[in-house]
């Protein structure tokens, strides 16, 4: 065998060089160690500041209650789970908060998830396969794109949020089993699916719908039940064609996901989801914590109130300040406002900006979004205050003013 100190030309070889180019782009990522401080304040690299770019919602991640309930689970139950939920993973910490997550929702049944992109790049290879049909909005989640191209269907990607599009697609398509799949609220615009239209053609076409509501679930809808019940289709009015998933680790302030839908979904997904299958549960202390904030979703009304009012403080701030500017605030109605700045290296301009501002606001960029739309992705929180908006504001006032881009 030939020693590999002998060899040239080899591909590994490459890789300083393709890592040169991301940085020639503007598209190299780079991790921050953070700390968190109070209220809506990380410590970013050792430096405070005020962030809003986290997506906790609601502010619950550092509840006390929710700390309190974690160190109760991990009394009561440990800390790791030791096996998949099939083994002996399901603790009864975790069967209860699937009841609980399906009451919540006014689901049937609910299957609870270690994270959220193994639940969706799992999921949808269960429901569908070659030979079946699956239609996708242009805008999708890389989660939901990757389980499409791991299933094997044939993919029908649709226009963003181009319902004549997807209905000629279903129209056309011979396929038997067709799912439609689609997030509630698109993570890097803000804007909200228009779920009664997307169901209303999966009963036409004998599709079933699976939404991801990671965005929306704690934020939307009576009690933050999530965007099904913002459209008043759950509980009674729970159809046997929607599959509903949604993370747990943004305004639910732990971690994890969970789907929900029909007993029988959920029992197909149990039996055939590889990545529920083959994977350690999640730890019962998640649970537990996870019971709690569920509680506070429900009776902590005044966080999506006060979240409402930051929201139109901050577009209507925002849309004067930025008139004249090359700079586009997004149409969204949802904690997530999109500022579009343009080319990379401009965006990043702007995050430095606001970085020595004592300002934390990542700079978004291609792949995660379309080339020529590198922005700030502006996540806000019921942790924030007015006068955090107001800062936000008069300093992006400031950059688009004297052309920081």
């Amino acid at each position: 065998m030939a020693s590999t100190a002998l060899l040239t030309n080899s591909w590994l070889d490459e890789f300083p060089a393709r890592i040169a180019e991301l940085d020639r782009l503007h598209l190299r990522r780079r991790r921050r160690i953070v700390v968190p401080q109070d209220g809506a304040c990380l410590e970013v690299d050792g430096q405070c500041m005020l962030a809003f770019c986290s997506n906790d919602y609601l502010g619950l991640a550092n509840h006390p209650a929710l700390v309190q309930a974690a160190c109760d689970g991990a009394h009561a139950f440990g800390v790791g789970s030791a096996a998949s939920p099939l083994v002996s993973g399901h603790t009864a910490a975790n069967a209860a908060l699937e009841r609980d997550l399906a009451r919540f929702t006014g689901q049937a049944r609910a299957l609870y998830f270690y994270a959220g992109y193994a639940t969706n790049t799992g999921i949808v290879p269960a429901l569908v396969g070659k030979g079946d049909a699956l239609f996708s909005d242009a805008l999708n989640h890389a989660c939901l794109i990757d389980g499409a191209r791991l299933s094997g269907a044939q993919i029908h990607r649709y226009a963003h949020a181009d319902l004549a599009a997807l209905e000629q697609a279903l129209g056309n398509s011979p396929a038997r089993r067709k799912l439609v799949i689609s997030d509630a609220v698109f993570s890097m615009d803000g804007d909200v699916a228009d779920i009664p239209a997307l169901l209303a053609l999966c009963e036409r076409y004998d599709a079933l719908l699976l939404l991801d509501d990671a965005h929306g679930f704690g934020v939307m809808g009576p009690q933050g039940r999530g965007s099904l019940a913002h459209f008043g289709l759950s509980g009674e009015n729970a159809s046997p064609r929607v599959l509903y998933m949604a993370t747990l680790g943004k305004a639910a302030g732990v971690a994890g996901a969970f789907v929900a839908g029909s007993d029988a979904l959920i029992e197909w997904l149990l039996q055939k989801t590889r990545s529920y299958i083959f994977a350690t549960a999640a730890p019962a202390l998640l649970a537990t914590a996870l019971q709690t904030s569920l509680q506070l979703i429900e009776q902590d009304e005044w966080r999506r109130e006060h979240l409402q009012r930051l929201i139109a403080r901050l577009r209507q701030g925002l849309t004067q300040g930025l008139q004249g500017s090359s700079w586009q605030l997004g149409e969204s109605p949802t904690a997530i406002q999109p500022v579009v700045i343009g080319p990379n290296d401009a965006a990043l301009a702007v995050m430095e900006g606001l970085r020595a501002r004592g300002l934390w606001v990542p700079a978004i960029r291609p792949p995660t979004v379309a080339v020529g739309t590198a922005r700030l992705r502006i996540a806000l929180s019921a942790a924030h205050t007015e006068a955090d908006i107001d800062r936000l504001v008069l300093a992006l006032t400031d950059l688009a003013r004297t052309g920081a881009a």
